[in-house]
């Protein structure tokens, strides 16, 4: 396409090197949707007759309609997707040399992928959503399920299995709003703004940007060939959620190990072992967790690349997809695994209460039952650190005491403290907007659904 320009072809070496079919192949019909929405812009404006964009229009919806029935086989002599679209299109059709005018592939890439990353982006949207009621599920199934809640992996207090569930549909929710941002940074036309500098010819970019369903065009050429922020917007959501994943799949894996062993894990979504007949591993939560180097990867990949690049556009930038393929290819694979996965999650109760009853998880009540007794609160602490102490040495548990010993450490100890000492009483008791009590779980499932409904 520029042997105006040069003596010789290029070599073959150089090629190979810079092509990049590899990556931007699989936007082939986004990249014929916005040729479409310009020729006819072409047309609208009288830069081509109407009858030359016609049949420029109809020709690409050939060369549409061979890469869908997988009969057009692209040149790696062509570089890209663009140039080997371009060059069917005008073996079919000879006008659809016009079909460049009054565009650069720096606004026609940009163009491209805005429209291909908007669809994957409103996919990936979808599967969350379907995530996220997922999730309400499980809280609705386990709201009267105990569990210990922990800090610093020590048992700190009784929680419900309803609450923990919760405590990811706020994460993940959160996860759509930055997908949402995301989306909202895709919505402005690049096509129009040429190599740099715009065109000389009457074009109407505000045609363009609504026949692609655009808000409107980008305000500033130079700015639109060189930015790569609305990719940077995904890689930002697809970080936070990726390490919302991972914590949540290590939660599970070592919950589902014997040495916790109240979680179980559906056997469809677990392995053996090759060697140990006993085995069942967590692969799929593993390998989950184990893909948020490569997500955090891809980012950083992307910012580093873009980190010095001067004004405007830079060959350099022909990488920022790879990264982003492999980035949105991954997000979804993990989403679509998780949903079945999680909704077959069960939980032993029995065993994750015998965890709660040999500790002392409930010392925070006791010491809240004292504050109600207007002893002040660091005192009520230290009277309650000293009988857990007392009971550590002794080896014995808060059931274990008797009267006189919980009075040598609790002088205002009587029996309506016995009455509340329980991981059903103290979850029940924690009835405060955003806590764990059932009563709370289920206005927080109530309002989940609420909150998911809006954003749909």
């Amino acid at each position: 396409m520029w042997h105006g320009r040069f003596k010789h072809d290029t070599a073959k070496i150089v090629q190979d090197f810079t092509q990049s079919l590899d990556i931007d192949f699989r936007m082939s019909e986004h990249d014929i949707k916005g040729s479409i929405a310009h020729v006819k812009m072409l047309g609208a404006t009288g830069i081509l007759n109407q009858d030359e964009a016609n049949k420029i229009e109809a020709g690409l919806l050939k060369v549409l309609d061979e890469i869908k029935s997988e009969k057009f086989i692209p040149s790696e002599n062509l570089e890209d997707v663009h140039m080997n679209i371009e060059a069917r299109l005008t073996e079919l059709e000879p006008l659809g040399a016009k079909l460049h005018t009054a565009r650069s592939r720096n606004d026609q890439v940009a163009t491209t992928t805005k429209l291909y990353l908007r669809d994957k982006l409103l996919q990936i949207r979808e599967e969350l959503f379907n995530l996220l009621e997922t999730i309400l599920n499980n809280a609705d199934k386990h709201i009267n399920i105990i569990i210990p809640g922990y800090t610093h992996m020590q048992q700190a207090q009784p929680i419900s299995m309803g609450h923990y569930w919760l405590s990811w549909f706020e994460a993940f929710i959160r996860d759509v709003k930055k997908l949402n941002f995301a989306l909202e940074t895709l919505n402005e036309c690049p096509l129009g703004a040429g190599a740099l500098a715009g065109s000389t010819l009457p074009i109407n970019r505000f045609m363009t940007s609504e026949l692609l369903n655009f808000k409107n065009p980008t305000r500033n050429s130079l700015d639109t060939v060189a930015q790569r922020d609305y990719m940077l917007d995904y890689h930002f959501f697809a970080c936070e959620f990726i390490l919302h994943v991972s914590r949540l799949c290590n939660d599970l894996i070592n919950w589902n190990s014997q040495e916790f062993g109240w979680i179980i894990l559906p056997d469809e979504f677990c392995t053996g072992s090759s060697m140990m007949p006993q085995k069942k591993n967590p692969d799929v939560l593993e390998l989950s967790r184990g893909k948020t180097g490569q997500i955090i990867g891809n980012m950083i990949d992307l910012i580093i690349n873009l980190k010095a690049l001067p004004m405007t556009y830079d060959r350099d930038l022909q990488e920022d997809k790879r990264g982003l393929w492999s980035s949105i290819d991954t997000v979804e694979s993990i989403i679509k695994i998780l949903i079945p996965l999680l909704s077959a999650v069960e939980v032993n109760q029995d065993l994750a209460l015998k965890n709660l009853t040999e500790g002392y998880a409930l010392a925070t009540d006791i010491a809240e039952y004292l504050v109600m007794k207007n002893v002040p609160f660091r005192e009520a602490h230290l009277k309650v650190g000293k009988l857990v102490g007392f009971c550590v040495e002794n080896n014995l548990k808060f059931q274990d005491l008797n009267i006189t010993q919980w009075k040598n450490f609790i002088p205002e100890f009587d029996e309506e403290l016995l009455k509340i000492l329980t991981p059903e009483q103290s979850i029940k008791r924690r009835n405060v907007y955003g806590a764990t009590s059932p009563e709370q779980i289920k206005l927080q499932i109530s309002e989940g659904h609420e909150r998911l409904n809006n954003l749909i």
